[in-house]
């Protein structure tokens, strides 16, 4: 579970709810069945005509990856495994490395390895797995688009709704009693635009694209210490380089763990 994303959606419900009590609104008025469908199935049926089928029907997955917190190994796993690769091929040539293919769980890691030691030039190695980021990040980018889009069809839609229920409430203005709640229930469908537009879906489209950015951030380092292998640098060089990829930190804390090993 990505804890920040259930935490941020229990602070927005708190805020809506906490901020009414607060204002001396009736929660009540919340239960407004016609503004939860002018919302939620207005904004599907805009993504729904926005978009095709073939990317609709990825939203579950979507969803999945919002809320799913993937337990992925870190970076500094990456930069030793270059390293002790490193020092293997230097010493018994890359072909050596073919070994540690099965023990891979990484398909993009494991298609760097299998092009190295097929014996393709870095150029090529680069060009083939940079095509592949790109293709993901087109994939991502869709995933992204539809929750940004979602984002901003909603607050639209509260209007919409808003329009509706002062259409219906003025529709009778013979019992001023029920007017200014029948007004009052109008700008719920508003109040829900907005709530669904700024705290779910264009959160949501922005913490799928950071979890985009650092798949894409470690491929790069993959793609980086495949090449140095191919290159011939040797583990201390290799650690050097990739390390850059590390915040300040935490770099600083591996290189001196890396020499204190060395020395010993």
């Amino acid at each position: 579970m990505d804890k920040t994303t259930l935490l941020g959606i229990i602070f927005g419900l708190i805020a809506v709810f906490v901020g009414m009590i607060l204002k001396g609104a009736d929660i009540t008025a919340l239960n407004n069945p016609a503004a939860f469908l002018i919302i939620i199935l207005g904004t599907i049926a805009s993504v729904t005509i926005a978009f095709p089928l073939n990317e609709i029907k990825n939203v579950p997955k979507l969803f999945k990856i919002i809320f799913t917190d993937r337990k992925k190994k870190p970076y500094t796993y990456y930069i030793k495994l270059f390293s002790d690769w490193s020092q293997i091929a230097r010493r018994e040539g890359i072909l050596v490395l073919e070994k540690q293919l099965e023990e891979i769980d990484d398909p993009f890691l494991k298609n760097g390895l299998t092009l190295a030691i097929d014996g393709k030039t870095p150029d090529y190695i680069r060009d083939v797995l940079l095509e592949e980021i790109d293709s993901m990040e087109e994939r991502h980018q869709v995933g992204i688009q539809i929750f940004s889009q979602a984002g901003t069809y909603a607050p639209t839609l509260g209007v919409l709704g808003a329009v509706i229920g002062l259409v219906a409430a003025l529709g009778d203005m013979n019992d001023t009693g029920k007017l200014g709640h029948a007004i009052s229930a109008a700008f719920i469908a508003t109040l829900l635009g907005i709530f669904t537009g700024y705290v779910l879906w264009n959160p949501f489209a922005n913490k799928l694209r950071r979890k985009s950015k650092q798949e894409v951030q470690l491929k790069i380092l993959i793609i980086e210490g495949i090449l140095s292998i191919i290159e011939g640098e040797t583990a201390k060089e290799i650690e050097q380089k990739l390390s850059s990829f590390l915040p300040t930190s935490e770099r600083e804390k591996f290189l001196n763990e890396g020499r204190e090993s060395q020395d010993a």
